[in-house]
């Protein structure tokens, strides 16, 4: 039994692992894919129709037309993040009722097809139902979750979410640089159809997750523990989508009084971290391709630069804190992260700019894990599923709405003012989490 239980959690990080070097290819190709719509359809299209509604925005703020791209970008970012955020719960419900892997096999196909579309958008408007159809198929992410909890004893849980940490790290340090050599290679091709090439790439990827997914993966929920109806399914999901429940942590139950407040302060400060991060974030490549000229190879070469530095420190410190010192250094990547985006948002060199990224890569390990890891602390064991799933939603709402905020920032009062604006509300997250009890 325990060889099944092992062999699921290996097919579980196999999956998720093609899936996100898929997903991050694209992530330095962006700023050039979205040049190369506006470029393409010439005053005719989605891309120069919705431009042409917003003139007299543009107009006012005097954004220039070169940086109308990063508005996109934003939406798209957004866009896709909150599809995840709607979708993931849904999904996660129907797969109490139907099996898990049903559903991850929808999610898959999903995904490769709009893979599929990527590769065959000859304008914006076919690029932007690739995305779409690509946010609302990624629900394999938390049922890929869901599976691991399903075989997983809690005792041995913690050591089968270490590989998906491990896949994600994997994922985000070459997925982008695979992209990034597909589209150099393709460089001769800039005014036809050059992203052609890692959007196949990233389709045979996701055709080779769902074939694998469909031969090896059992199973893991049992009939006898599925929901009965959809309506009790679904009630469980409305607690991950209404933003009132998930900031009270209302879907979990039984939670004394202190263990409560402790949530709702680690999800606040989680929230707004996320809400301004993802946004600033999601803008780095557009200020490089903007600011510097970055070609997507060497942004491929920052995000391994990034991937590298965070995979050292988390492999090699971060995962050795001491529990009585998580705390501690949560907070402390927090306030790092502020001088990471003043550097980045004032650099007129990319010496600056590289020191604003090693700062942003350092404060990025200690955050994301130091959280996490105190999330688990708080609450009853029978409960952990709940409380992490509640917090999960709460990022994933924070990713939906911070792109598009940051992105319309970034056109109206440009990069600096963006970025250092960021970074002085980014002083609230470590400020509400240091009133919170240390676990």
């Amino acid at each position: 039994m325990n060889e099944i239980k092992d062999n699921t959690v290996r097919v579980v990080f196999v999956s998720l692992l093609l899936d996100l070097l898929a997903f991050t290819m694209i992530l330095p190709l962006l700023p050039a894919l979205l040049d190369h719509y506006k470029e393409i359809e010439k005053g005719h299209g989605l891309y120069s129709s919705i431009l042409s509604h917003m003139k007299s925005i543009q107009v006012f703020f005097d954004a220039p037309d070169k940086v109308s791209t990063v508005l996109y970008g934003g939406f798209l970012g957004s866009m896709y993040s909150f599809l995840q955020f709607l979708g993931s719960p849904i999904i996660g419900a129907l797969s109490d009722i139907y099996g898990r892997k049903p559903l991850m096999l929808l999610c898959l196909i999903g995904i490769s097809l709009s893979y599929l579309l990527w590769a065959l958008s000859m304008n914006f408007g076919i690029f932007v139902l690739a995305r779409f159809l690509g946010g609302i198929s990624k629900g394999n992410i938390s049922l890929s979750m869901a599976v691991i909890s399903d075989v997983t004893s809690p005792k041995t849980r913690g050591k089968a979410m270490a590989l998906v940490g491990i896949a994600f790290s994997i994922g985000f340090v070459v997925g982008p640089m695979i992209g990034a050599f597909f589209a150099w290679i393709s460089s001769g091709n800039r005014e036809g159809t050059w992203y052609v090439m890692p959007a196949l790439f990233a389709l045979f990827l996701a055709l080779s997750d769902l074939f694998f997914v469909a031969y090896y993966l059992k199973e893991s929920l049992s009939l006898k523990h599925r929901a009965t109806t959809l309506a009790k399914g679904l009630s469980g999901a409305i607690s991950y989508i209404n933003p009132i429940d998930l900031f009270q942590f209302n879907g979990v139950l039984n939670l004394n009084r202190q263990d409560q407040q402790d949530l709702k302060i680690l999800g606040r400060a989680y929230f707004i971290y996320l809400f301004i991060y993802s946004g600033l974030e999601f803008t780095l490549t557009f200020l490089t391709h903007h600011t510097f000229g970055f070609t997507s190879m060497q942004q491929g070469w920052m995000f391994l630069w990034i991937g590298l530095i965070m995979a050292i420190l988390q492999g090699g410190w971060v995962r050795h804190i001491p529990p009585n010192r998580t705390k501690t250094i949560g907070e402390l990547g927090l306030w790092l992260i502020i001088p990471a985006f003043i550097c980045i948002g004032i650099a007129t060199n990319v010496q600056m700019l590289g020191v604003g990224i090693f700062l942003f890569a350092v404060s990025t390990a200690m955050v994301v894990t130091c959280m996490m890891t105190l999330v688990t602390r708080i609450g009853p064991e029978h409960q952990k599923g709940a409380i992490t799933g509640i917090f999960r939603s709460l990022g994933a709402l924070a990713r939906a709405c911070g792109p598009v905020v940051a992105s319309t920032a970034f056109w109206c009062i440009g990069s600096a003012t963006t970025y250092l604006i960021g970074a002085v509300l980014l002083t609230l997250p470590p400020l509400i989490l240091h009133s919170m009890r240390t676990l």
